[in-house]
This record gives structure tokens, sequence and C-alpha cells, in this order.
């Protein structure tokens, strides 16, 4: 004689299979919100390389740009919330210091709440390897202050005289500010989030 009851799970069964469940979900949760943490973050820096790639481009096209252009001319023409000359942002990568928005180093609060801070150095000449310096901030704050690494830090990019845009990371080897001689960063200060 066969037994007609349905059978089901039993207590143990389920309790044994949300407890499964509760494990994966605790180490594939935290992996997903910083992968998309992340992708915010490359989104960002994107489009901060954007507006600085269109705003030197109108410089060129209408003769603005000189030996003495600074990065915060650039500003100017770009679209932007409001400028910056007191807020504190994390540095690159490797690097514990901060950086603070002042007069010499004007900062711009982007639209998508970033910040985009201006090193206080012109282009020194007119050669394709001469860089002016930027650094973005995804997050507008300085939240990796005193580490090297974290989430927050921010992102370094050159402008070339000739409308070149590069990373810290990979900028030509010889690449010039005035008269300071650079090299790709060794250790690399791209964050780990930002990608072409």
């Amino acid at each position: 004689m066969t037994d007609s009851k349905p059978r089901g799970f039993t207590l143990s069964e389920l309790l044994i299979c949300l407890a499964i469940l509760g494990l994966i979900a605790v180490f594939t949760i935290p992996k997903l919100l910083l992968a998309q943490q992340d992708e915010t973050y490359n989104a960002k820096a994107k489009e901060a390389i954007s507006m600085v790639s269109g705003a030197y481009s109108y410089m060129q096209a209408n003769s603005l740009v000189s030996a003495g252009t600074y990065p915060y001319d650039l500003f100017n023409y770009m679209n932007y919330v409001a400028s910056d000359t007191s807020t504190v942002i994390d540095n690159t990568y490797t690097n514990a210091t901060t950086l603070t928005c002042s007069p010499t180093n004007p900062c711009i609060r982007l639209h998508n709440g970033a910040i985009l801070f201006s090193a206080s150095n012109n282009f020194g000449a007119t050669a394709t390897t001469q860089v002016i310096w930027f650094n973005l901030d995804p997050d507008g704050q300085a939240t990796s202050a005193g580490t090297t690494d974290g989430p927050g830090k921010s992102f370094k990019f050159a402008v070339y005289y000739g409308g070149r845009i590069s990373s810290r990371d990979e900028i030509l080897a010889g690449s010039k500010n005035g008269t300071t001689t650079y090299n790709p960063a060794s250790p690399p200060v791209n964050p780990p989030w930002f990608h072409w």
C-alpha cells in the first residue's frame, strides 16, 4: 500500500535552505554593490573627461590655447554647478595626502556630484608633449583621507597641448609640465574603478 499523503519539506530542510541562501547573499550582495559603485565612478570620470575635452577643443578652435594656459582656464567653457575654493578631496591611489581646493587650485563641482580639481601649473611651452593636470574625486569629498587606497580616491589625468587626454598611468614618457618631466606612474595611481 502506498501513502497517499502529500509530501513537503520538513522544517529542518527549510531552515537549511534559508541558511544557504543567507550565506550566498552575504558574499554576493557586497560585491554587486561595489561593482555598481565602481561603474558609477567610472561614468563620472568619463563625463568629466568629455567635458574637459569639449572645452579644450573649443579653446583650440578659437585660438585661446597658449603656453600660459592653466587647467582652470577650461572651466570658463564647461557646464558645472559651482566653483569651489575650500573643499578637501582625496588624492590619487598610493597617496595618503589630500588635495584642497583653493584660489590657486580652484575646483568645480559637477552635476554628477564629483569635484574636478585643477593643478596650478600651465603648459609652460607649446610642444605636443606639454601637459596640464586635473584630478577628479568621484564622491566629491575626502572619504579615504590618510589611506593609500579606498573607494573615493581621485583619478588623475593630463591634457596635452595637442589635445590628447591620458590618465596618469598612461602618459607618454617624457611628458612635461613647464620644466618638470613625467613618465607613466610607477606604481600605478589609476583607481581600480577606472577603465577606458
